[in-house]
């Protein structure tokens, strides 16, 4: 039987002070122009956590807003304020800055993590008291440094600032005085991505309602690499993450593959669990520095804030079938090959026409699609436009082609079989997964019967291929129940036949 996905955990961090810090956009322009007017600009366009816990888009993706409820409000949403809304969601939560530094600190397992003695005393309890946070995290605070120390560490000893409200509040030290894969920039990025996985496996577990014992195996797909000068990138930010949040009977490996990389791992994970390797798989993924304000100049030029401000995480648990819970089809995974090209036909073909051919389905027979969902609010600014609907567009024009749509109802198509975007520009994080949570509930609910999860990714900007990438699969209702009754014959059954066959023989031959 297929696997099933169980749960799942998504949850934002609102970093402002990592958008101006860390920003690859805003670090790139202090190299070139370490006065320029842009930086200057910055501070006054970061929005409050207040204004980002608000934002439709945010809202959305901790599960509070459902998609088709936000395809319902007015564009743009960077300047509409959702009412009564929450920290905490059904998914997840947006975790505020200061309480993220105590989870960075409590995934620091090297010692390179200090933070303030002052803002310790100050931030600590209330790192404390969420609900999602266990006694052995909260214990693994240290008391803080003195602010003289840590101003030593970055103005001296190349460390790399924590920031909050525009204060130093800590620092991550360098691990190696000469390995630049241990330089304090890398391992900054390493820790907001492994502490952010952190809180998206939390959620997960609890979400998925499984004890932690019952986790087998971690695979990270996030976009970072951890590794030193003899073997970069060589991981294990599964394991790392999943020690931390106390999944003590894991094991685990790194999944990459750029932006496809979460749709290849939950491939991989279905598949473990469905040859009985385990029972138990969670894929997850912390955020990306880097992305922060990776639009911010046009946003700054249109007049907008900085939405940009948040890194994100997700887990999905996927388990054994339990007769209930949404399956993922194996036998129905689209794959863009090294000969399939690059041409958008080709991609979209080799992605969602042919795995539906081969199962005998057509475009229309699935009723939602997921494939990058990056927020419009972020993109067309950027001159990028509406990503979601470009690929709808693509799809639905596929369809119309192989004659299973009419002309006439492409525009419905896009609308009845798509979403809308609300996931953040944060590479991997947009790429198909936002709407697994969604989509499990919507199957259970009965609203729609199958959707489709669509991973592409970028390969060539690691320069070492040309090739475009993708994958994708199909979710839908449980089928154990038609499978045992297509199957006629119980185990048991079978069992008992077998039985009473051997007891029958054993009699007849006492009989002669």
């Amino acid at each position: 039987m297929n696997s099933v996905i169980k749960g799942a955990g998504y949850v934002l961090v609102h970093t402002p002070d990592m958008v101006l810090y860390n920003g690859t956009t805003q670090t790139t322009e202090r190299i070139v122009n370490p006065e320029s007017e842009y930086l200057k600009e910055v501070p006054q366009h970061l929005r409050s956590y207040e204004e980002a816990v608000s934002y439709w888009p945010n809202q959305t993706y901790i599960g509070n807003v459902h998609p088709d409820e936000l395809a319902e409000v007015e564009f743009p949403w960077y300047d509409k304020k959702k009412e009564d809304a929450k920290r905490y969601g059904k998914y997840g939560e947006i975790m505020p800055e200061e309480e993220f530094l105590f989870l960075v600190q409590a995934s620091d397992m090297f010692e390179v993590v200090k933070l303030d003695k002052e803002f310790v005393a100050e931030y600590r309890l209330k790192f404390a008291e969420n609900p999602i946070i266990t006694a052995d995290i909260v214990e693994r605070i240290e008391e803080g440094a003195q602010s003289s120390e840590i101003e030593h560490l970055v103005n001296e000893e190349h460390a790399e600032g924590l920031y909050f409200a525009g204060k130093l509040a800590g620092c991550v030290k360098r691990a190696h005085d000469i390995d630049v894969n241990l330089s304090a920039h890398v391992m900054h990025e390493n820790l907001m991505s492994k502490a952010s996985s952190v809180l998206a496996l939390l959620y997960a577990v609890k979400n998925a309602g499984i004890e932690k014992s019952e986790v087998e195996y971690v695979i990270d797909c996030a976009e970072e690499a951890c590794g030193d000068m003899n073997q970069r990138g060589g991981g294990n930010f599964a394991k790392a993450a999943a020690e931390i949040a106390g999944l003590t009977g894991a094991s685990g490996s790194d999944a990459r593959g750029f932006c496809a990389a979460p749709t290849h791992a939950m491939i991989e994970a279905a598949a473990l669990v469905k040859s009985g390797a385990y029972k138990t798989v969670v894929v997850t993924s912390g955020g990306c520095t880097a992305k922060l304000g990776m639009n911010g100049k046009d946003h700054i030029k249109k007049g907008l804030p900085i939405l940009e401000d948040c890194l994100g995480g997700f887990a999905v648990v996927i388990s054994e079938n339990d007769g209930a819970s949404p399956e993922i089809n194996l036998q129905m995974l689209g794959r863009h090959t090294v000969g399939t090209g690059s041409a958008p036909q080709a991609v979209i073909g080799s992605l969602v026409a042919e795995p539906l051919k081969k199962a005998g389905l057509k475009i229309p027979d699935i009723d939602k699609y997921s494939p990058e969902m990056q927020n419009p609010d972020i993109t067309k600014p950027a001159g990028a436009g509406d990503v979601p609907m470009a690929n709808y567009k693509m799809i639905g024009a596929l369809a119309v082609k192989n004659g299973e749509l009419d002309r006439k109802e492409l525009a419905n198509f896009t609308k009845e079989h798509g979403l809308t975007g609300w996931a953040p520009t944060q590479g991997h994080i947009p790429s198909g997964v936002p709407y697994i949570g969604f989509a499990c509930e919507d199957i259970k609910a009965g609203r729609i019967k199958r959707a489709m999860i669509i991973g592409k990714g970028s390969l060539f900007l690691g320069r070492m291929t040309n090739l475009f990438d993708g994958v994708s699969f199909v979710l839908h209702g449980n089928t154990a129940e038609e499978e045992k009754a297509a199957a006629g014959v119980s185990e048991e059954e079978v069992k008992t036949l077998i039985a009473k066959t051997m007891k029958d023989f054993a009699a007849a031959l006492l009989a002669e």
